[in-house]
């Protein structure tokens, strides 16, 4: 029997992974995510697969982030009937973030098509719509970590820890029979590092012949997650201090929560003020707060003590002056306040969301911070801020930059270039191929060339629609 992996997305890039694994007949994607480039080649590669949707078996997601999952209700839409394998977090996750992403693609052609009439051009559908995100819904099937499962005779799947969000896991498929004997193949999804806040640490990667390994930062080190604490204090006494307001742009699951927490236990330690008003003011936030509550199983030792000891008074997630906005008056009522406070708010880098309309009420007054605690692409708003330049342009008008701008690195959830060839090297006697993905091609073929050192005999950085047979 023969097998082969083809690569489809997130092959030299960062966005839209996709991986494809053909044995004995059977199709397997692992992950099947959403490509977030230049509006023209994405729209492209979001409506293209592998294979066609019909043929394929199987989907196992590694975790619930867009890039990884955001493509599932097209390839639903167009005939996809298999069932989509993930954890249990996973399965809550990816029901709102593709409920998001699905109101998304309709303002998108909503907003395109009140151009393409006046040109009169024919309209553009949306990419899916929430009816195709509700048939996803019914296809998730949530297995437990650490447990195989059998998808096919002869086919098991186990999800190991990785570390990176609520649920996310690695991915190890075992092939019973390949031409005359079994093969592993290993799929890391994105890892996470050690120490993070919230989450489990990742587990060891499970042995294997092929070995698909993320390299976002295979070329970088990142700031320490230890030192955060006193940054953070230091940041927020001196902002209230100056009676300002802290500002923060944050990705609405997995950021925003961990910023929670960080300021829950800065408070119980005493190191800010109990009573300092935190607003959490995003819709897609507050319902993944929910489903960060629903799943205390993952949490690492300190967060369920945490969570343990407040469980009184709603637990880590809660905190005296922590308010989850809902509404839009609400929200619109922050602005009139004129004591210190923090919000959290999305999204993450600033291009959407009521982050701006925080942002416009409060970017003018040197009294207040606005602090980045995530990556901020090229070209955003957000970019924009990290580069301190001194005017920005928010809803079409100019502002002046006059509050405070700082940036956390330390936040990151992706392993760096050490932590990677580290989670790695344990590995390299054992496998025949290592495929990089999931990064740029320098971050890529950096870490590929730090395996090499470390002992892997072939280190691979595949392009996208390379194919290749496993033995």
């Amino acid at each position: 029997m023969q097998a082969r992996l083809k690569f489809h997305g997130a092959a030299r890039e960062v966005t839209g992974s996709m991986h494809l694994i053909e044995a004995n007949g059977y199709k397997l994607a692992l992950d099947c995510g959403l490509n977030q480039g230049r509006r023209a080649e994405a729209n492209e590669k979001n409506r293209t697969f592998p294979c066609r949707p019909q043929e394929l078996n199987a989907v196992i997601l590694s975790h619930a982030h867009i890039d990884h999952c955001g493509k599932l209700p097209r390839l639903v839409r167009e005939g996809f009937q298999g069932q989509v394998y993930v954890t249990s977090p996973t399965r809550d996750l990816v029901k709102i973030l593709l409920a998001d992403s699905a109101h998304i693609q309709q303002e998108d052609a909503n907003y395109w098509n009140k151009k393409r009439v006046k040109k009169g051009d024919a309209p553009i559908e949306p990419l899916y719509t929430q009816e195709d995100v509700d048939a996803t819904a019914r296809l998730l099937q949530a297995r437990p970590l650490h447990e195989p499962f059998n998808i096919a005779p002869g086919i098991r799947v186990t999800f190991h820890e990785a570390g990176h969000l609520l649920g996310s896991a690695s991915v190890n498929v075992e092939i019973d029979e390949v031409n005359g004997g079994p093969v592993a193949i290993t799929y890391s999804g994105d890892l996470g590092r050690p120490g993070m806040a919230i989450l489990r640490d990742p587990s060891p990667l499970p042995p294997c012949d092929y070995l698909l390994c993320e390299s976002t930062y295979g070329g970088r080190e990142t700031e320490s997650p230890q030192g955060i604490s006193d940054k953070l204090v230091q940041i927020v006494n001196s902002t209230v201090e100056r009676g300002g307001k802290m500002i923060i742009p944050a990705f609405a699951v997995g950021r925003t929560q961990v910023m929670v927490y960080h300021f829950h236990r800065l408070m119980r330690q005493g190191r800010i003020r109990e009573d300092l008003p935190i607003f959490v003011d995003s819709p897609l936030a507050v319902r993944a707060t929910d489903i960060f509550r629903k799943h205390p199983e993952v949490f690492d030792r300190e967060a369920t003590d945490l969570n343990n000891a407040t469980a009184a008074t709603g637990g880590m997630l809660a905190c005296n002056g922590c308010t989850y906005v809902q509404s839009v008056e609400e929200s619109k009522a922050l602005h009139h306040r004129k004591e210190p406070m923090i919000i959290i708010s999305a999204s993450g880098m600033c291009e959407t969301g009521r982050i701006l309309h925080h942002l416009k009420n409060n970017i003018g007054d040197p009294n207040n911070t606005i602090l980045i605690v995530g990556y901020q692409a090229s070209h955003t708003l957000g970019r924009r801020l990290v580069e301190h330049q001194k005017r920005v342009r928010i809803f079409g008008e100019m502002y002046e930059v006059k509050a405070r701008v700082k940036v956390f690195n330390g936040f990151s959830a992706h392993a760096n270039a050490e932590q990677l060839a580290d989670m790695t090297a344990p590995l390299a006697d054992r496998v025949r191929q290592a495929f990089l993905v999931h990064g740029e091609p320098d971050q890529s073929e950096e870490l590929a060339a730090t395996m090499r050192g470390r002992g892997f005999r072939e280190v691979l950085v595949p392009e996208p629609g390379q194919t290749f047979e496993l033995h």
